[in-house]
């Protein structure tokens, strides 16, 4: 038995079906197994519909939203984490030996090879080699337009590096602050699981096409401040195939490469000019890189002027967006409670713990290292 990849008559839908091979009946349709989903190809205005945002913690792929009817009709509530999601099948040509392959969008596996055809036939179910991979998704995120306040800042929230209070390991998250004017209130201050950003732009995010929106979710924000702070290669390379911007992560966020393959089409077709990370975070980053200056506070926070009173320590790190006029800070970032007030929010350029001088690489390590990704 093998599959064939029919067009239906009715719907123009790609249909797989059992086919027997055998002499003097070659192709003889037996039954049919599934629908192939069909492979979306980016617009150049970018405008295409928005469904649910996806992530899975030690993925060293990407392809972060899901559109597909089928996989959507499946999501229980508006979020969750640590879910079983259904496999999103794409044609993905066809394997070294002339064997059809499709890709699985949700789980980021080939399938199509003489195990997976065991399987499929002893299981009665079409699932890639991942399916039990448990994923977090979330339905219409909270989304913030860069077009319509005067200061946007949106940084990889990760867990303190020193507190009076017991840190927890915990992933990462996306803390956003919104100011309406330079000097009002902060309207919104807050982390969130996964965060979209949407703009206007008459040059293009994306050299060639324009991507009014872009999906931030935990392990993107995690690997492209990472890479910010070990100042290696990055760019944003859409796939030679489907025109989809592709995301590296995990070991392929920390390593620059020229070859890409992709999470939306599972093809490897896609070169970069030199060796880079891909991310598009890059030029979301870049589009306000004209107003990353950063500037060391002339600050000082002695904490040992506080005894009794309970504070959190982090590292600063550098902003994925800022559209602030100001220069961002970079240095301690402190907070000190006396009882339930907070007496002290602010960035310093020195801070004293126990007679020493904290240094911010040192805070930093210990965020990262009880960042769960």
């Amino acid at each position: 038995m093998l599959i064939e990849r029919v067009i239906s008559p009715a719907s123009g839908v790609v249909e797989l079906w059992w086919a027997e091979s055998s002499p003097g009946r070659e192709g003889a349709l037996v039954s049919k197994i599934a629908d192939e989903q069909p492979l979306e190809i980016m617009s150049k205005s970018g405008a295409q519909e928005h469904g649910a945002v996806c992530w899975a913690h030690q993925q060293t792929l990407g392809n972060i939203e899901i559109r597909s009817p089928d996989v959507l009709r499946h999501l229980a509530g508006k979020r969750a984490n640590d879910v079983v999601l259904p496999c999103d099948f794409v044609y993905a040509g066809k394997y070294r030996h002339g064997v059809h392959r499709w890709w699985c969008r949700t789980h980021q596996s080939h399938w199509g090879i003489k195990a997976d055809l065991a399987e499929l036939q002893s299981s009665n179910e079409l699932r890639c080699a991942n399916h039990a991979q448990l994923m977090s998704y979330e339905i219409e995120p909270f989304v913030v337009n860069l077009d319509k306040h005067a200061e946007v800042g949106i940084w990889c929230s990760m867990p303190a590096a020193l507190s009076t209070a017991e840190i927890k390991p915990r992933p990462p998250k996306i803390h956003v602050h919104v100011r309406d004017t330079p000097q009002a209130d902060k309207r919104i201050d807050k982390d969130f699981t996964v965060a979209s950003t949407i703009h206007s732009t008459r040059e293009g995010l994306f050299g060639e096409g324009e991507l009014a929106r872009v999906d931030i979710t935990p392990a993107a924000a995690f690997n492209f401040v990472c890479a910010l702070e070990a100042h290696l290669e990055m760019g944003c390379i859409d796939c030679s195939n489907c025109g989809y911007p592709h995301l590296d992560l995990g070991d392929f966020a920390k390593t620059p490469h020229r070859k890409h393959f992709c999470a939306n089409c599972g093809r490897d077709s896609t070169w970069s000019k030199g060796a880079i990370i891909s991310t598009p975070l890059k030029p979301l980053h870049d589009r306000t890189a004209t107003r990353l200056t950063t500037l060391l506070p002339d600050r000082s926070l002695n904490l040992d002027d506080h005894k009794g009173r309970n504070y959190t320590v982090w590292a600063s790190t550098p902003a994925i967006v800022w559209t602030a006029s100001r220069p961002q800070e970079y240095g301690i970032h402190v907070h000190v409670h006396d009882g339930a007030d907070r007496i002290i929010d602010e960035t310093f350029g020195e801070v004293i713990l126990n007679g020493k001088a904290l240094v911010r690489e040192e805070l930093l390590q210990a965020m990262i290292d009880r960042t769960i990704v």
